[in-house]
């Protein structure tokens, strides 16, 4: 394994769990922690995410998430907690409202249900005869909803939410890679409303529960325990420099320049972003890395507080977070009231933990800002979007903050990526088929894909290696 985020994780434990016993796997980790951007900390002596907060509890099928299933895999079952059930939020005009229900990312099929929020214009959405998109076609999200339902949807609803999930911008991102249900109800359906209707339709409805999850004491912990469960060797600070095809198998190297170690290995997963594979990948199969390295990435921020426990008269009782649309013209892009959402982060002295997400793709200048002036200018605006909410208390300084950055953290799909991507697998199936891709940059953001994605990873190797036997 070559990157040591949970999708290599996950890929280390299903090859574990393949592989004969005895068989010896390993993980190059550049950096000097595993996890990727899935990081545990602490803040006025509460645990605080750093990274990734959460993830889905569900599959697209309705079934357990990938996720759910690593963790029970790595006796870690009992440790999953559900968040409480809380509204979000969009901050419009200097009010926070209700995010509409019933919609698809932002997207209404009711258009009723956004009227609070955002203007439709329902005359652009006409039955014109013909499905809304052709059977292979991809376009951005901006592009679709901006002609079916106008320019007020997009900028207030859909931006926003897709804004928080991959920090980029519905006008430049891929509808089939970010929404793919919606995409393939476009190809069938006429109407804009009609494909939403369509889309959650078809979608499994799973009898009630919750919808997140996240692990006591961190999320950290699903890292340590998969670490454990491949027994796989760990190699920390160990930066993959070159990728070489040999008989039988890939040479690595690996480590400095000047003093490099060559270890030959039967197979590799690259659970790597896409900018690092495509450079090993380079040197294997030029045409391979460059469709791999089209993809770019948006740098964010998180900003953390611990605040007294008197910020509660100041802050909505029953608000999990909000969403800021770009229009807005704030630093913030998002926040979470951590101990709203999650009631088993609430502490006995009343300390509240609040984050606010910072950076959206093309501005990354924003980010050059000190520690220091990003904390200050995060809760000033802070302060600022709850002043309302919060019949106008002041909200107090932190006792405490962390900032964490992530620099280049959120892959950026811009239209044809699927295809890309299947382009880029085929061609390695068909010439290197012990090599494989793994990871955010392939097969989408979010926990649950990740692991997917390495174990899907995992098992392509075992097949190549189950046809090659004699």
């Amino acid at each position: 394994m070559v990157g040591g985020g949970i999708a290599g994780l996950a890929a280390a434990v299903r090859l574990r769990d393949r592989l004969p016993a005895g068989a010896r796997i390993t993980v190059y980790e550049q950096s000097g922690a595993l996890g990727g951007k899935l990081r545990t900390g602490s803040l006025a002596g509460a645990t605080v995410e750093f990274g990734a907060e959460s993830f889905l509890v569900r599959d697209p099928a309705g079934g357990d998430s990938a996720a759910v299933a690593l963790a029970r895999r790595v006796g870690l079952g009992d440790a999953l907690v559900h968040p409480a059930t809380g509204r979000a939020a969009l901050a419009i005009g200097g009010e926070l409202r209700p995010v509409p229900p019933g919609t698809l990312v932002g997207v209404p099929g009711d258009l009723a249900a956004v009227a609070a929020v955002a203007r439709p214009e329902p005359e652009r959405d006409h039955d014109d005869g013909r499905p809304l998109l052709g059977p292979d076609e991809d376009v951005t999200v901006g592009d679709l909803v901006r002609r079916r339902l106008g320019g007020d949807v997009v900028d207030r609803l859909v931006d926003p939410m897709l804004g928080g999930v991959y920090a980029g911008r519905a006008d430049q991102l891929s509808l089939a890679a970010t929404m793919p249900a919606l995409a393939r109800a476009a190809r069938t359906e006429p109407t804009l409303t009609g494909a939403v209707r369509a889309a959650q339709a078809a979608a499994p409805r799973p009898p009630g529960g919750p919808v997140f999850a996240t692990v006591t004491g961190g999320m950290s912990r699903l890292v340590a325990a998969a670490a454990e469960a491949s027994g796989a060797e760990i190699r920390l600070n160990a930066a993959v420099r070159e990728l070489v095809p040999v008989s039988g198998g890939w040479r690595l190297v690996v480590g400095p320049a000047r003093d490099p170690e060559l270890v030959e290995v039967d197979a590799v997963v690259l659970a790597l972003p896409a900018r690092p594979a495509a450079r090993l990948l380079a040197g294997v199969d030029v045409a391979v890395g460059a469709l791999v390295g089209r993809l770019d990435y948006a740098s964010v921020a998180l900003v953390s507080f611990a605040l007294p426990a008197r910020a509660a008269e100041a802050l909505p009782a029953d608000l999990s977070g909000f969403l800021v649309p770009a229009g807005e013209g704030t630093l913030i892009k998002a926040a979470t009231f951590f101990t709203t959402k999650w009631p088993h982060l609430r502490r006995p002295d009343g300390t509240l933990l609040v984050r606010a997400s910072i950076g959206r793709y093309g501005e990354e200048h924003l980010l050059h800002r000190s520690d220091d002036e990003l904390v200050s200018a995060a809760h000033r605006e802070l302060a600022d979007l709850v002043a309302g909410a919060g019949g106008g208390v002041p909200l107090p300084e932190p006792v405490a903050s962390h900032v964490q950055r992530w620099g280049g953290a959120l892959p950026q799909y811009t239209p044809g990526h699927l295809d890309r991507v299947a382009a880029a697998r085929a061609a390695l199936r068909n010439a290197y088929p012990t090599l494989t891709l793994a990871g955010a940059g392939y097969d989408g953001v979010g926990i649950p894909v990740c692991v997917r994605s390495g174990e899907t990873a995992a098992e392509d190797i075992v097949k190549a290696w189950e046809a090659a036997r004699p």
